[in-house]
């Protein structure tokens, strides 16, 4: 393997690698959810996303307790993004470490402005790499998508399994594999958050797929 190539996803090892040198712990999350289009959020001002991004500051603090020290992205706009975001707050005090992993190095490539600025965030971590340079066939992404299972301890997956998308493929991905921990966001969750938000500022607010 050319460690020095940006392609070809085995090269993540180097980050194995590197921090085994160093004598550190690897302990990785897969962030993982549904997309800004999945859930009809497209501004930044939108309530619900404050109340999303409450419950990921909760969440990456639990994980942080756990151990979790690498946080692992795919370059996916919505949940991703805004773990992101919120990672990059809590880095610091957190010691958190972020990857991208992205499937393509085209990936994006045809995304408007304003989500060419997200792109580039997840282009500004600690650790990026591309699986392939392009997409040519579906095996590329079925092997992609079982190395990220595979060189992870759990995911953080902002799903709901009675709210289908096309991560319900991931999902039964994670389910059959073996050891593998998931840590859901579900709607339940965030409207529960919502009701106490609610109460606080007396509006009614329900999360659910558009």
């Amino acid at each position: 393997v050319d460690h020095n190539s940006p392609y070809w996803y085995n090269n993540i090892t180097l980050l194995y690698h590197k921090n085994r040198k160093k004598g550190v712990k690897m302990t990785t999350a897969l962030i993982m959810g549904y997309s800004n289009f999945d859930l009809g959020v497209f501004n930044e001002k939108d309530i619900r996303l404050k109340i999303i991004k409450k419950a990921i500051r909760r969440d990456l603090e639990s994980l942080a307790e756990e151990g979790i020290n690498w946080l692992v992205f795919t370059g996916n706009l919505g949940f991703e993004s805004w773990v992101l975001d919120v990672a990059n707050e809590m880095k610091e005090e957190y010691g958190f470490n972020l990857a991208t992993i992205f499937d393509f190095e085209t990936h994006g490539e045809n995304w408007n402005e304003a989500n060419q600025l997200k792109l580039s965030q997840f282009k500004q971590v600690d650790f990026v790499k591309y699986a392939y340079p392009k997409y040519e066939h579906m095996g590329q992404l079925r092997d992609y998508q079982r190395f990220l299972l595979e060189n992870t301890d759990l995911a953080y997956f902002f799903y709901d399994p009675e709210n289908e998308t096309k991560l319900k493929f991931m999902d039964t991905l994670m389910k059959n594999q073996e050891g593998y921990r998931i840590k859901r966001l579900t709607f339940e969750d965030l409207n529960e958050l919502a009701e106490k938000f609610s109460e606080k500022y007396a509006f009614d607010l329900d999360f659910c797929l558009p």
